[in-house]
């Protein structure tokens, strides 16, 4: 390689790594600042949980698009379209005066991380094709996306602490610009000449059925059995098996349903969904319980949180090495049971009723050992279980499962938080009238326990959300300890097809 094309592609790789250090960064690092949101904007329960979901569904809603519209028209444009778009959204994330404003914003930024997501892999297997520097450009990627991940907490806190919470969005809009002037530099423009056509229907019937979905689950009570609600499952169930009809019938379907027939794939995508059905939704709710019932300020709360992700970026090459020598039949329920055992030790740890967060750490050190275990191994098991041809569509239902497990449990988490709280304040408050009810759990869930003391008392609030989170803490166990097992059984005896785990283009954060 000359010079010049060297020069190129470590500008395209930095693009790449700065891009994906702000995708995990806007995931993680969000959680720690929503009881500060809270109170600021003001926002209630429902609103922060949409403050996350709006990322999450935008993200799920226009991944599979993007990597078609990029395949269409070429990668590098796409990417460069996303980058600008990240970066003005952030800046509208951080002058929003609002909820409503913030969660449009979000929104737009979610859209515009999934066209950046769905380009980095295709644009470093298209610039690195030589073994060892291929290796090299995936390795950075991968540790790059996981500091934002895995640090996010710990810099959301830093940045309330010493700034305001304008500024966990603010940042981005000058790596944008910097990732944008690396983008032009170093990518290359390259497509896909065999993507003549654009799944829409799919893509819309599913992005309409999760919504519709999520949406329930995240207003509960609110809707109950009105009018509104039922249309809205009506609405959600037709699109769902219309979504079905629809791939079936696709002569290029971004959801192949076919592959579930191969073992390995489908043990694979119950990984991607037991790891969203527990860790990854429970780190929006763990900063509440570290700063409301544990007291700790954002920035304490921050670091103790590093005790649940930092797990996520030190295990995945031990993984790796365990996937190459038993299987992903092996490596993901193990992974699953080792998460639902964390889940279980911090269950434990909060019915203690001890105020400090010592007791925690070991559950969420646990939890996030099971999530290095499961991740990398997930993603490698689904792109390999299948031909080389269909190992970009592989992806793409692999990250769709992620995605939507993950803005369904999001809600579903804060349902049973919020139900929990209900439930706690009904007994020891019975002559409360529901309607308050349901407004003083809302407060006590989004962690503003001042905000009741006055009717309720501290303690009683404080003890209505260990009660809420207790419920939180067994529900992840459950999901994580049943989908390890039910991944054992879809995996079968057999031992599930191992890929080469020294294949980086294979491996994802």
């Amino acid at each position: 390689m000359n010079a010049t094309a060297a020069t190129r592609n470590r500008a395209a790789l930095a693009a790449i790594c700065l891009s994906a250090l702000m995708l995990g960064l806007e995931i993680s690092s969000i959680p720690s600042i929503l009881p500060t949101l809270e109170q600021v904007l003001p926002a209630n329960f429902r609103q922060l949980q949409w403050i996350m979901n709006a990322y999450t569904i935008a993200m799920t809603t226009c991944l599979m698009a993007a990597g078609a519209l990029a395949d269409r028209f070429g990668r590098k444009r796409i990417f460069l379209g996303g980058i600008v778009v990240f970066g003005l959204a952030s800046l509208a994330c951080g002058l929003a005066t609002s909820a409503p404003m913030l969660i449009a914003a979000r929104f737009l930024q979610g859209a515009s991380g999934a066209a950046m997501l769905a380009c980095q892999i295709a644009v470093l297997s298209h610039q690195f094709r030589d073994g060892p520097e291929r290796g090299t450009a995936f390795g950075w990627w991968g540790v790059i996306f996981g500091i934002g991940l895995g640090f996010g907490p710990l810099v959301g806190g830093l940045t309330v602490a010493v700034a305001s919470w304008q500024w966990v969005f603010l940042v981005h809009v000058a790596l944008a610009l910097l990732t944008l002037a690396l983008a032009l530099t170093g990518v290359v423009e390259s497509s896909d000449p065999h993507a003549v056509r654009i799944d829409l229907p799919g893509i819309a019937t599913l992005s309409l059925a999760v919504f519709c979905l999520v949406y329930l689950i995240t207003q509960g009570q609110g809707l109950g059995a009105n009018r509104l609600g039922i249309v809205l499952a009506g609405v959600g169930v037709i699109s769902f098996l219309t979504f079905i009809v629809v791939e079936m019938h696709a002569a290029r379907p971004m959801f192949d349903f076919g592959a579930f027939r191969t073992r390995a794939f489908s043990g694979a995508l119950l990984g991607s969904a037991g790891m969203n059905f527990s860790f990854w939704p429970f780190v929006i709710y763990l900063p509440i319980y570290f700063q409301a019932v544990l007291g700790l300020n954002s920035v304490t709360a921050g670091l103790a949180l590093l005790a649940y992700t930092l797990p996520t970026l030190v295990v995945p090459p031990f993984a790796e090495r365990l996937l190459a020598k038993r299987g992903a039949a092996f490596v993901i329920p193990t992974g699953l049971f080792t998460i639902g055992l964390g889940f279980v030790l911090m269950w434990f740890a909060a019915r203690s009723g001890n105020g400090s967060a010592w007791p925690m750490l070991p559950g969420c050190v646990v939890a996030g050992v099971g999530l290095g275990l499961t991740n990398t191994p997930v993603t490698n098991t689904a792109t390999g279980a299948l031909p080389p041809e269909r190992a970009g569509m592989a992806s793409g239902m692999d990250m769709s499962a992620r995605m939507i497990s993950l803005a369904i449990n999001i809600a579903l988490m804060g349902f049973i938080l919020l139900e929990g709280i209900r439930t706690s304040l009904s007994e020891v408050a019975p002559r409360v009238e529901p309607g308050a009810l349901i407004r003083l759990s809302e407060t006590i869930a989004a962690g503003n326990l001042s905000g009741v003391t006055a009717s309720i008392g501290l303690a009683t609030a404080r003890a209505a959300l260990v009660q809420g989170f207790g419920g939180v803490m067994l529900y992840g166990a459950a999901c994580a300890l049943g989908l390890s097992v039910l991944s054992l059984l879809v995996f079968g005896r057999r031992k599930a097809t191992v890929v080469d785990a020294d294949d980086p283009s294979q491996v994802a954060p």
